[in-house]
């Protein structure tokens, strides 16, 4: 069964951090780009992070700086380290596994709340 399972999450006061982690099973993550996209209530879904199957990363203008994506092949897991955590990155983040545009795997998401 393929499964990316979400882990830490949680609510964090504005310039705080967190470490995000999606486990991978079912298939051959190798073999995949990886990526966090996000959706806030009220928006769309949107690409945080992404990371390919040799570890080149790009991220979205708005994180670049402060979150930084990594993948451990051997313990198929990816991590997103967000770091000066913003009320504007509270939202529902998704962990993304993608061969091609017809062969994507998501994550069951985890909310991420910035506040005081």
């Amino acid at each position: 069964q393929v499964q990316l399972v979400e882990s830490g999450g949680g609510v964090v006061q504005p310039g705080g951090s967190l470490r995000r982690s999606c486990v991978a099973s079912g298939f051959s993550c190798s073999s995949y780009a990886m990526s966090w996209d996000r959706q806030a209530p009220g928006k769309e879904r949107e690409l945080v992070a992404a990371i390919s199957r040799v570890g080149y990363t790009n991220y979205a203008d708005s994180v670049k700086g402060r979150f930084a994506i990594s993948r451990d092949t051997a313990k198929k897991t990816v991590y997103l380290q967000m770091n000066s955590l913003k009320p504007e990155d509270t939202a529902v983040y998704y962990c993304n596994a993608r061969n091609s545009p017809a062969d994507v795997y998501w994550g069951q998401g985890t909310q991420v709340t910035v506040s005081s």
